[in-house]
């Protein structure tokens, strides 16, 4: 594995790179978290070229304002010229898989695939809340060790900016029309409801939804195997 600086719409970002083929970069959710991701890009080394990264403001990348969605897409489109990729699987988990699917609306030509892993969908929805909120308090979830703490301020910028990205008038035809091929994961134990995440793979025609039995949030800490065979089958086959 390598691991560097670059500098990157004047922020310092970390980057690791790790395996070989094709490229996939991998986005961290929060928003404001690091990179965590470092498991998933071990499951897929053998038949791609992994790129994760610290976001700007977050772990070993620089405080660097501001935080919001269209930076962190911008981010990624600057990062994806840093080394030298022509088009490239975008990868997201959770907050990471929002931002994937927004790269992928900014930047068809450059994007070969989507890999949406437990993302929030288009919504800002009251019940999703509550839902997610019930669950936080009373059942809780398994998460990874985060190497660095999360970044408030990313956190609350990242998600104010993804209140207003999904109001656009026209955003739903705009999904409609991606021609990507996307491949959705969600765990049935997740605490936040999928039904937001089953509507967009059931209006883009290259998507594909599916769903691990007594998985989480973070799918690989209990079904690794299962999510290892579904990643591989896209992205082999892509």
């Amino acid at each position: 594995m390598k691991e560097h600086f670059l500098q990157v719409n004047g922020a310092t970002l970390w980057v690791a790179e790790q395996g070989k083929g094709s490229s996939v970069v991998l986005v961290s959710g929060g928003p404001g978290c690091c990179d965590y991701l470092e498991p998933v890009a071990s499951l897929i080394d053998n038949v791609v070229y992994a790129i994760r990264f610290d976001s700007r403001g977050c772990g070993r990348s620089s405080l660097t304002p501001p935080y919001d969605l269209q930076t962190a897409v911008a981010d990624l489109d600057g990062l994806r010229s840093h080394v030298e990729v022509e088009r490239w699987v975008v990868l997201g988990h959770s907050w990471g898989a929002d931002v994937a699917i927004a790269y992928a609306l900014a930047h068809p030509d450059c994007t070969r695939g989507v890999i949406y892993l437990c993302g929030r969908g288009l919504q800002n929805d009251r019940d999703w809340k509550d839902t997610y909120r019930k669950g936080r308090d009373t059942v809780g979830e398994q998460t990874p060790e985060f190497a660095y703490p999360l970044n408030l301020e990313a956190n609350e910028a990242g998600n104010h900016s993804w209140k207003a990205f999904i109001k656009q008038p026209t955003l739903w035809k705009q999904v409609s029309m991606l021609a990507v091929p996307i491949l959705a994961v969600v765990g049935n134990e997740d605490i936040r409801p999928s039904w937001p995440v089953e509507q967009i793979t059931n209006l883009i025609p290259g998507a594909r939804f599916k769903r691990i039995e007594g998985a989480g949030h973070y799918l690989w800490l209990t079904h690794l195997s299962h999510l290892s065979v579904l990643l591989h089958d896209f992205l082999e086959n892509l």
